[in-house]
């Protein structure tokens, strides 16, 4: 993952809800395949395997996250298992094909995970987290993030 995506995420994950952390993990999945599929493009073999490595930790989260009280729960972990055994062949033997199977797979499960988590009304999991307010400023058509300190803010004891 690119360093100055980790920045945007960070503000993202601080905000979200349960089922948004879900989504912002598809994200970061997502985006790490499609920065593997570029590296390998670019025969840079070790930022290809990185990147392959750093979906896998994240879909490890996903799997270890499976609440098994729900039935739809063993199927997404069949899903998960079968996609890490194809990430696992693509960094091992650097096929595309393999990379792609799992990039379509993670997509169709983001866009339904996107979708209910449109329909979440829980609010963030994070308490007590600072605000960020995103807003012109006085440069041309730049857009920068403000943290507004609060007193509250940190540890209650």
């Amino acid at each position: 993952m690119r360093k100055e995506r980790i920045s945007d995420y960070t503000v993202l994950v601080s905000q979200a809800s349960k089922s948004e952390l879900v989504v912002l993990t598809y994200e970061i999945i997502l985006e790490d395949l499609t920065d593997a599929a570029e590296y390998l493009k670019k025969g840079e073999a070790e930022a290809y395997q990185k990147e392959i490595l750093h979906a896998q930790k994240f879909l490890h989260e996903l799997m270890a996250s499976l609440d098994y009280s729900v039935g739809l729960s063993y199927s997404l972990m069949s899903l998960y298992v079968y996609v890490n055994q194809e990430l696992t062949a693509a960094r091992l033997k650097k096929e595309e094909g393999r990379l792609s199977e799992a990039k379509r797979i993670l997509s169709a499960l983001y866009e339904s995970f996107q979708a209910v988590s449109k329909e979440d009304e829980s609010g963030p999991v994070m308490q007590n987290t600072q605000q960020v307010y995103a807003g012109l400023t006085y440069g041309k058509n730049s857009l920068n993030e403000v943290n507004l300190n609060d007193i509250g803010r940190g540890f209650k004891a």
